[in-house]
């Protein structure tokens, strides 16, 4: 019964991708559903950007660990960059008229700082796909019974298929359906366990501190608000949240979607670290056997079957539509600012369909890597922190920035974060790369004006 209703609700997907695919005209329609998204779509793939693996799976281990404190990152920093986004990037954003944020770099700046923003942006969305395709692979292993290898090729394909099959707007469509699936189902799971219990009585059980959101004790201040950072600044400038807000039918849309998605995700991302909660409070035998996967475990083992197939629904839809957007978005910027620059009388938007199946690829080979989920997306947006936030930043909102001044910021951030990782500094890694990122900033601007000042 489990396996056959996920099995249909899988290949209702590959099928709207199908559907989706009839919309698509020319490569702006694929990458960016021709700007033409109301605000329900637009808030729905924006409240889908992150959404899966690490919210659902990895965040409930945290929780469970740590506490409050221990979540940060996810769902709270992810929240808290949405919200950012909205309030103050959507609009400028919204107004650049690109296609993706490399072809920001492009206009204001030329060639090369388009490619070196491509070069560095890229490989920042592999781990986070392969956290999505690892999530998948177990997924299928409960659900099938197959290997964790056949479980990543499936899961993989089925991602390929229709994100290559509908582009943007098959990313879209689903999203907005999956988000139902997802708020609909945990919401349900969530009263079916407050049923069974007493709230007060399961936090009442919690250790002393459990819910601070500050605790010096266990937490440097650095480190709490490196943890803010990470996700919370680090995801701005990334493709696939310009990819969504520009999708958008006007700047208005783009706006209020993002903040009511950035309180959506907050909701509903609280949702299930209070399964998990009640969960171990009510069978804490159970959460001592199964630390390692809980809330699915719990799920399968303690809930009947029409709970688990609300349950397994509503994961795949986040783990479909996080992994489809987080696909489609460096494959975009691949086709459109590094094989197109290249090549230029190729067709683009079967550029762009290749670049789905080769971005992947890659990340098919790193899922095999013996990094978790919470790893995995946390050295994603570290990455993009280091690199593009600041040049990013600085080029949507001060005139005074030059073309050294973000090439010197992406590579300068990149190094100090890669030294810093390598020799395991106290200090955390990415404020490290930060500075040198606003350091090679300030280089770049000054060393391009003492030029223009001496010609």
């Amino acid at each position: 019964m489990l396996a056959l209703s996920v099995s249909v609700y899988l290949l209702l997907t590959v099928f709207i991708g199908y559907l989706a695919s009839r919309k698509i005209k020319n490569a702006s329609d694929f990458a960016v559903a021709g700007r033409k998204l109301p605000f329900l779509m637009s808030s729905a793939a924006l409240f889908a950007t992150w959404f899966g693996s690490e919210t659902i799976l990895g965040s409930t281990e945290e929780f469970l660990k740590e506490g409050l404190i221990g979540v940060i990152e996810e769902p709270l920093g992810a929240a808290l960059c949405l919200i950012i986004v909205g309030l103050f990037y959507a609009r400028r954003m919204y107004r650049t008229n690109a296609i993706t944020f490399s072809d920001v770099f492009a206009e204001r700046f030329g060639k090369k700082a388009e490619l070196m923003s491509a070069f560095v942006m890229i490989p920042s969305f592999f781990s986070w796909i392969a956290a999505q395709f690892i999530a998948l692979a177990m997924l299928f292993q409960v659900l099938f019974g197959v290997s964790f290898i056949e479980g990543l090729l499936i899961g993989s394909v089925l991602v390929v298929v229709y994100t290559t099959l509908g582009g943007m707007w098959a990313v879209s469509v689903t999203d907005t359906i999956q988000t139902v699936v997802i708020i609909l189902g945990l919401l349900f799971i969530l009263f079916l366990f407050l049923w069974e219990t007493d709230i007060n009585k399961v936090i009442e059980s919690t250790p002393k501190g459990y819910f601070h959101l500050i605790d010096t004790n266990r937490v440097t201040w650095i480190e709490w608000f490196g943890a803010w950072c990470t996700v919370g600044l680090g995801s701005i400038a990334s493709q696939d949240i310009f990819q969504r807000v520009i999708s958008s039918k006007n700047e208005k849309v783009a706006m209020y979607s993002a903040v009511s998605s950035g309180i959506l995700y907050l909701v509903i991302g609280i949702v299930p670290l209070l399964i998990v909660l009640i969960g171990r409070f009510l069978y804490p035998t159970f959460y001592h056997h199964n630390q390692g996967n809980f809330i699915s475990a719990l799920i399968m083992m303690k809930t009947p079957v029409f709970v688990q197939v609300i349950y397994f629904g509503a994961l795949i839809s986040a783990l479909l539509s996080t992994a489809s957007g987080a696909i489609l978005a460096p494959a975009t910027v691949l086709a459109e600012n590094v094989i197109r620059r290249f090549y230029p009388n190729y067709d683009l938007l079967r550029i762009m369909r290749w670049s789905v199946v080769g971005i992947a690829f890659v990340s098919v080979f790193i899922s095999l890597s013996n990094k978790s989920i919470f790893e995995l997306a946390g050295l994603a947006s570290a990455f993009s922190l280091v690199s593009v936030f600041i040049p990013f930043t600085a080029t949507l909102f001060y005139k005074g920035t030059t073309s050294s001044g973000v090439i010197l910021a992406m590579i300068i951030g990149i190094t100090g974060w890669s030294i810093a990782e390598f020799f395991n500094t106290e200090f955390p890694s990415f404020f490290i790369g930060m500075g040198c990122s606003i350091a090679g900033l300030m280089i770049g601007i000054f060393y391009d004006r003492t030029i223009k000042i001496q010609s």
